[in-house]
């Protein structure tokens, strides 16, 4: 039998491809080895010098906003290994080197392995108690002190004071973006969201050569206080239609009978609610989407749609829209910042011929 050359000294432990599990991706697509049978390394070979991780469990729009970040670190840090853990693993981009969601599976993996930074953008306590619990040279973000969330340094503790206190938040001028950014330790230079679509995966039979007019009709249960009337929905499809444009109906399974309501009493297009990439594709056949603060407003901003965007709840400061649209508030003074429920159902203010009027201007 022939002694293979194959050694643990010539594995190249420090590429971006090695797995240690299983076979790395260019040894499944072209056979290759960490060294040749000369002894030279694979062409395929991306050292690596660092290991940076990013925590931000939350929600998949808050996941999707936190993307632009991958820009920066990428250039910062080109030879770094990126890892990333969530609750919303389907959503990171394949760019992340390793995505692990958050359970018992794969804690154990975050706890023994060494970082050289981590950035926690998440302030809830199971965020900061995983922070808090791993090893790195470098920590930016969040972490538990005392059972309670806290910041780390000078950088976390604007984004932390507007957390705790409504009047700073409502004072806030920055962005997301903005915001994180500086969480750490950089300036926000308009870096834009990241979201992998395959536009082969799917086909729609839509119109071809008219405007798209996406409505998203649903906010989510926590806050209902941004759900606009379904009249205004039906009324808003009906001038659409009228114009010319395809209103095409958006929304999840809670929407789903609410839309068919709405597509029967308007005639706007409602091919059903879908699985999160389907859901993507969907939104990417749109020309334009109007939508409360959602998920959906999330992916609309990274698939560079054109966007009219309700709200009424939150500062509006926080939205970094790239140029892509406006943000419709009503046209009433309400004090119902970060309610669930309005008391005054403030939504009625947001009038059906103020939002056609944006959508036709935006698409002019």
């Amino acid at each position: 039998m022939t002694k293979s050359r194959i050694s643990l000294d010539s594995l190249k432990t420090d590429c971006r491809w090695f797995r240690g599990d299983v076979p790395c991706k260019p040894h499944k697509q072209f056979g290759v080895h960490c060294d040749d049978e000369q002894g030279n390394p694979c062409p395929h070979y991306e050292p690596q010098s660092l290991k940076i991780l990013i925590i931000k469990l939350g929600a998949l729009g808050d996941v999707i906003r936190t993307t632009p970040l991958i820009h920066k670190l990428k250039a910062e840090y080109p030879d770094a290994r990126i890892w990333w853990v969530t609750l919303s693993p389907e959503i990171i981009p394949k760019v992340v080197d390793v995505v692990l969601p958050l359970d018992a599976e794969h804690f154990p993996s975050l706890q023994v392995t060494h970082f050289d930074i981590i950035y926690n953008l998440d302030k809830d306590s199971e965020a900061c108690g995983l922070m808090a619990s791993l090893s790195a040279n470098v920590k930016k973000g969040y972490t538990l002190i005392n059972g309670k969330p806290a910041p780390i340094d000078g950088d976390a503790v604007p984004k932390f004071m507007t957390g705790v206190f409504d009047d700073l938040n409502k004072a806030n001028t920055k962005s997301y973006p903005e915001e994180i950014f500086e969480i750490c330790g950089f300036s926000f230079g308009g870096e834009k969201y990241i979201l992998d679509l395959d536009r082969s995966s799917y086909t729609w039979e839509l119109p071809k050569k008219k405007k798209i007019i996406g409505l998203n009709t649903g906010c989510g249960g926590r806050w209902v206080s941004r759900l606009w009337a379904e009249k205004n929905w039906v009324a808003l499809a009906k001038k659409l239609k009228n114009a010319g444009y395809v209103p095409l109906l958006l929304g999840g399974e809670q929407e789903h009978e609410k839309n068919k309501r709405i597509a029967k009493k308007s005639g706007a297009t409602y091919p059903g609610y879908f699985p999160l990439k389907q859901f993507i594709s969907l939104v990417d056949q749109c020309d334009l989407v109007v939508t409360a603060v959602t998920m959906a407003m999330h992916i609309t901003i990274a698939l560079n749609k054109k966007i009219v965007l309700f709200n009424n709840i939150f500062n509006r400061n926080e939205f970094e829209l790239y140029g892509l649209g406006e943000i419709l508030e009503p046209e009433f003074n309400c004090p119902c910042y970060f309610a669930p429920v309005c008391p005054n159902n403030c939504m009625q203010y947001l009038y059906v011929d103020r939002v056609f009027k944006t959508v036709k201007n935006l698409l002019t």
